[in-house]
């Protein structure tokens, strides 16, 4: 009893050492200190901070650094930068590239202009040392992105710009880091560069030439399997940062990498992203916020005055320069006070490269105890300013209607869509789903709805429950993205009829239905059901051959027919596309005459959208095999019909699927019949968006002009 009881006692020692009180020790803290200071409106990233500092060894010592807590730590840093690269827009950073490079410039130059001479003047420190702190005060991490991200502003042009920053920062900084050691141990010689530049093409050769191929082959070959693909992203992620040590720079960098590289592979929407997301966020980041708060030493307080005043000067030329660095970015690029203050908060956290700087150099002796400890306060204090500006900033722009995003929520928002897909086999119904969920708007309330009509036979009920308990295994997909995917099955003589009157009755947007198996895509035997339902629905109908998975689809390439712009459902499909693209992070290319593409750009520059967006002229949609060599096997063809006598209809339309499946066999297709009545106006070209509501949502700028299309020609 004796020895039983002692061997209880001494799992309650401290600091803890039995690894199931420790694990649950931190979930705990992991779900309460959030909980609690948002009560108090703290960000809960400082409540883990903090709890890091009070459960450290500087603190109560009930936790040690050891390593389970340095692996998971570890972990959640690497994912910090990762989601970082995976989220990042590549269209909006290719197209803010320069801005995220005078950025870097700025939070790079000016802590070094700055730091040097306090270093040198104010510290009396050597050149080595100097170089050091200067490089530490130089760097950030992005400490306060999940924030920005659960706000949802990481679209924000402000964001592109500040990861951009980051990583040339970070990277610039750990090179020097590795110049200054060298440079202190006397080894700065032609070998070093030599072997520097060398291992640093080796490393982006892999990664941007081989591991993205290796990737695609394994999500197309692999696709049914949910589980690996997960794994398989946790494999490249840390492979990558494995090979960016071995080329001389720090695995952070390595991980930002893999998500650049992984980010058209894995769709924002998808149930993949949506693991990576919750799993990170959950568990990895949380015990990495933790152990930075570990790592202060609350003890240089009673050391006297002199510590602190380092800390004091140190992190106010940190944050200084920082602010500095965000407010010429916004003087130059005419960026809002919001903006402002979201680059400041994203880019004025230390914590992953400031630790990797100053425990290098620690250990190299270029710095000492005092620079250590000043370091460590300085994380701290940088990283709750850091939390409290972001939240604050994230906040101002979800409120200020003249921000770009909001903008362009307004102008693509449908808020009461809703999507049917007519489930005629369940062959490709996976495929179907995946495809609504990429162009679903996600502010709306309504699920995507699964219909499968069952013949009014004796048979009728027990093929509804059999029907039923077969489709609930896709209500599964919906759930791991987290869009509500609902089902209905319903009886009915005729499948068309069925279709037609559940898509009224949910009053439905949008029909996602299967390409028909056989050759003859129109042809009066088997397309029936086809014609039915173009012909009885007026929705916005999507005909889809998915014939390889979507994440590897390169291009969109879209032809409409002249005239395609007057339709009612056009402003539909075109929204679609762009979220499509936006979501694969790929480029689209119209084939059409100049008046479409003139209502297509238009509407591009109305919504701000970052997709790539160009155009080929096609007068004729019976000239499209003239286009032929410029679409690729790898493309998503997407041909814009249209129902017998609307505006944009002509015979050679309907021959039209059946061509571009013979001659583009391997592609995917999807052929769109846009929605010809209802209330989705659209004005002309030349005049502009008015103010008054586009069909549920799409708000244009009223200037009272311009005439509303008729549906005559011209």
């Amino acid at each position: 009893m004796k020895e039983h009881f002692s061997d209880l006692m001494h799992e309650f020692q401290i600091p803890l050492s039995n690894p199931i009180l420790i694990f649950s020790l931190v979930l705990s803290i992991i779900l309460l200190s959030p909980i609690v200071l948002r009560k108090l409106n703290i960000p809960g990233i400082i409540g883990l901070i903090i709890s890091g500092v009070i459960i450290g060894p500087s603190g109560l010592n009930i936790l040690e650094k050891s390593s389970a807590i340095d692996l998971f730590s570890t972990i959640g840093l690497l994912y910090i930068m990762f989601i970082a690269g995976l989220e990042l827009d590549l269209n909006e950073f290719k197209s803010n590239r320069n801005k995220s490079l005078l950025f870097g410039f700025f939070t790079f130059s000016l802590p070094f202009a700055i730091g040097i001479p306090v270093c040198i003047y104010i510290f009396k420190y050597d050149i080595n040392t100097s170089l050091l702190i200067s490089s530490m005060f130089a760097t950030h991490t992005l400490v306060a992105y999940p924030i920005v991200s659960k706000m949802g502003v990481s679209k924000n042009q402000a964001v592109a710009v500040t990861v951009g920053g980051t990583i040339l920062t970070d990277t610039a900084v750990l090179i020097l880091l590795a110049i200054i050691t060298k440079n202190h141990q006397g080894n700065l010689n032609n070998e070093f560069w030599l072997s520097l530049g060398i291992s640093l093409i080796v490393f982006s050769a892999i990664m941007f030439l081989i591991v993205p191929r290796v990737s695609q082959w394994f999500f197309k070959k692999l696709e049914s399997e949910k589980h690996a693909h997960y794994i398989y992203v946790l494999s490249v992620v840390f492979f990558s940062a494995f090979l960016a040590e071995i080329a001389g720079i720090e695995s952070i960098i390595g991980a930002f990498i893999a998500g650049l590289v992984l980010n058209k592979l894995i769709p924002h929407s998808s149930a993949l992203m949506n693991r990576i997301d919750f799993i990170g966020n959950s568990l990895f980041i949380p015990f990495f916020l933790i152990s930075v708060g570990m790592l202060v030493d609350v003890s240089v307080i009673m050391h006297g005055p002199e510590t602190l005043i380092l800390a004091g000067i140190l992190t106010a030329v940190a944050l200084f320069t920082k602010w500095s660095a965000a407010f010429l970015v916004q003087i130059i690029f005419k960026y809002t006070k919001a903006q402002r203050q979201l680059i400041f908060g994203l880019s004025s956290s230390r914590a992953a490269a400031t630790l990797a700087v100053i425990l290098v150099g620690y250990k190299a002796q270029i710095v000492d105890d005092k620079v250590l400890n000043a370091t460590f306060i300085l994380i701290l204090i940088t990283c709750i300013v850091a939390s409290f500006v972001s939240e604050k900033a994230s906040i101002k722009i979800l409120l200020d209607n003249d921000s770009n995003d909001i903008v362009s929520e307004k102008l693509t928002n449908f808020s009461d869509e809703h999507i049917l897909i007519p489930a005629a086999s369940q062959k490709n119904l996976e495929k179907l789903i995946e495809l609504s969920l990429l162009i679903k708007d996600k502010k709306s309330a309504n699920p995507v709805t699964i219909l499968s009509v069952v013949p009014n036979n004796e048979q009728a009920e027990i093929n509804i429950i059999n029907t039923r308990k077969k489709l609930e295994t896709f209500v599964k997909q919906g759930a791991a993205s987290e869009i509500n995917i609902s089902i209905i099955t319903t009886i009915d003589h005729n499948e068309a009829n069925g279709i037609a009157r559940i898509s009224r009755e949910i009053m439905s947007d949008v029909l996602v239905m299967e390409w028909p198996d056989k050759s003859g895509f129109f042809d009066k035997i088997f397309g029936e059901k086809i014609y039915s339902v173009v012909n009885n629905v007026d929705k916005n109908i999507f005909i889809c051959k998915i014939s390889k998975p979507l994440v590897s689809i390169k291009k969109v390439s879209v032809i409409s027919p002249p005239f395609a712009e007057r339709e009612n459902g056009f402003i539909t499909w075109v929204q679609k596309l762009v979220k499509f693209s936006k979501e694969l992070g790929i480029s689209v290319v119209h084939f059409g005459n100049d008046k479409t593409q003139e209502v297509i750009k238009l509407y591009i520059e109305k919504s701000k959208s970052s997709v790539s967006f160009s155009y080929k002229n096609l007068e004729s949609v019976e000239d499209f095999l003239v286009i032929s060599g410029e679409i690729h096997h790898d493309d998503l063809i997407v041909l814009t019909s249209a129902r017998k006598n609307s505006i944009s209809y002509n015979p050679f339309l309907e021959n039209m699927p059946s061509k571009i499946e013979k001659y583009f066999a391997k592609n995917s297709i999807v052929v769109i019949f846009p929605q010809q009545f209802g209330n989705n106006i659209f004005n002309e070209i030349y005049d502009d968006f008015s103010t008054e509501t586009l069909s549920k949502g799409i708000e244009k700028i009223s200037k009272g002009i311009g005439n509303i299309f008729t549906g005559k020609k011209k």
